[in-house]
């Protein structure tokens, strides 16, 4: 029930509310198992003003989708300067800026997309992970990768955005120290393709020669340098 004047919203108004409901409703619970009853509740206003703006379900959750596809695609965009480490770090703080700012519209991009049913949703996300890898494959100054630098950017993708969600449930991490670990991630997963395939390998060497000692790959070296032979203890030449 309720009291006083319910203050009577333009078109445009009455929409922006409605896909900010919706919005809210999708990250909370997979998209699949919100109503247009819920959403309807949420918003106070009737389930046939909801159709009236919307013909339905998926297209409100499309309009959610589209809005965050297109704002995370444009954090995408650095200029090609510099050492890549230090350009994928500002990548991934742009990356994990929206993820801070728009926990909503990120969990309703990426959770639970085929549960709803739309192919555009659906579309949308995909056209995300492809700007993602497209940029990529730019700072790379490659257009052709082969098949295991190709997998290994898509996976590095892929565990960016777990690790983002992952964060969001309780950020117990601080968000500094995963975007320096995902940066770090990406140059490991190249490593490890470096060792199978020769086009690997020279985009590594060509990686490394481009960096600076004290640069971001420069730390991941000195970190991983603790873990040498005969730096544990109790082991090596010192027995």
């Amino acid at each position: 029930m309720t009291t006083g004047v319910r203050r009577r919203m333009g078109v445009e108004e009455r929409r922006e509310q409605l896909i900010a409901v919706a919005q809210e409703l999708f990250s909370q619970r997979p998209p699949g198992e919100v109503s247009i009853d819920q959403i309807a509740s949420a918003a106070g206003i009737s389930r046939p003003l909801v159709y009236h703006y919307f013909p339905g379900k998926n297209s409100l959750y499309d309009e959610v989708v589209r809005r965050a596809a297109g704002e995370l695609t444009r954090r995408f965009a650095e200029p090609q300067e510099g050492p890549l480490g230090a350009r994928l770090l500002r990548v991934m703080s742009r990356f994990f800026d929206f993820v801070d700012e728009h926990a909503p519209g990120f969990e309703a991009l990426l959770r639970g997309g085929t549960s709803v049913g739309s192919e555009r949703a659906n579309a949308l996300i995909d056209k995300v992970r492809q700007a993602a890898y497209d940029h990529m494959l730019f700072h790379l100054g490659i257009t052709d990768p082969g098949p295991r630098i190709a997998l290994a950017v898509r996976s590095w993708i892929g565990m960016s955005e777990t690790t983002a969600l992952t964060w969001l449930d309780g950020r117990h991490i601080p968000r500094t120290e995963l975007e320096l670990q995902l940066v770090h991630s990406f140059m490991a997963l190249l490593a490890v393709s470096a060792a199978y395939d020769e086009e690997a390998a020279a985009l590594v060497r060509r990686i490394v020669d481009q960096e600076p000692v004290d640069g971001t790959f420069g730390d991941l070296a000195a970190r991983l340098s603790a873990f040498g032979p005969g730096d544990s203890e109790g082991s090596g030449t010192g027995l």
